[in-house]
């Protein structure tokens, strides 16, 4: 196992690798310059995911009502859209309570994901073979930054056993994020890597993040 030391703890420098109670999933730049401020850690799939394909079965509304969040707004910062919501009262917003209400290995501040936090996760870790959507891809927070859509074959599938199966992989379909759009929540397919954003009252797909500063 390889580590990146840092100013406050080591982190795994290898994506995948075991650590902080779930998988390192890549770094992310909250200042969108390609400079890493955070370490992404991506939940366990027994325990810290939940919706069709997954050990957990049940898909969870964005939103018990097709209404805005203040302070949710956040395209990057999971962490942040979760507080708002607890803020706002979590019991109105099933997919980040289920996050907000994990311990896993210890930890107990997962989140749910922005949506260029589960871009980067795609990046990383796509679990299938398939092509890509081209009219996404771009994500000034990814580390190191990128400025262009996919292609139809990049990124391609991991090269990761665990993360291609149901071992510890997305499952294929529609994941919530955190971020929204009005009374509309942004989504994340895990099959194509497209992005949209509709009504937050449709179940979809949750699985959590933690994250680590730099």
């Amino acid at each position: 196992m390889s580590w990146l030391i840092t100013g406050s703890q080591p982190i795994p420098a290898v994506i995948g690798e075991s650590f902080g109670g779930g998988y390192f999933a890549g770094y992310i730049s909250h200042t969108a310059d390609g400079n890493p401020t955070h370490a992404l850690i991506v939940a366990p799939r027994a325990t810290g995911a939940t919706g069709t394909g997954y050990t957990l079965t049940t898909n969870l509304a964005r939103k018990t009502t097709a209404t805005a969040t203040a302070g949710a707004t956040s395209a990057f910062d999971g962490a942040a859209n979760t507080a708002a919501m607890v803020t706002a009262g979590i019991a109105d917003h099933p997919a980040a309570n289920f996050c907000k209400n994990l311990s896993i290995g210890g930890f107990t501040d997962w989140y749910l994901p922005a949506r260029f936090e589960l871009d980067i996760a795609y990046f990383n870790l796509k679990p299938g073979s398939g092509s890509n959507s081209t009219s996404f891809g771009a994500n000034v927070y990814a580390v190191p930054q990128r400025n262009s859509n996919w292609t139809t074959a990049y990124p391609a599938q991991t090269a990761l056993t665990a993360f291609r199966t149901s071992t510890e992989g997305f499952a294929a379909g529609v994941h919530w994020s955190s971020t929204q759009n009005s009374g509309n929540g942004w989504f994340f397919a895990f099959n194509t890597g497209a992005q949209g954003n509709v009504s937050k009252i449709f179940s979809y797909h949750v699985r959590a993040f933690r994250r680590i500063a730099l």
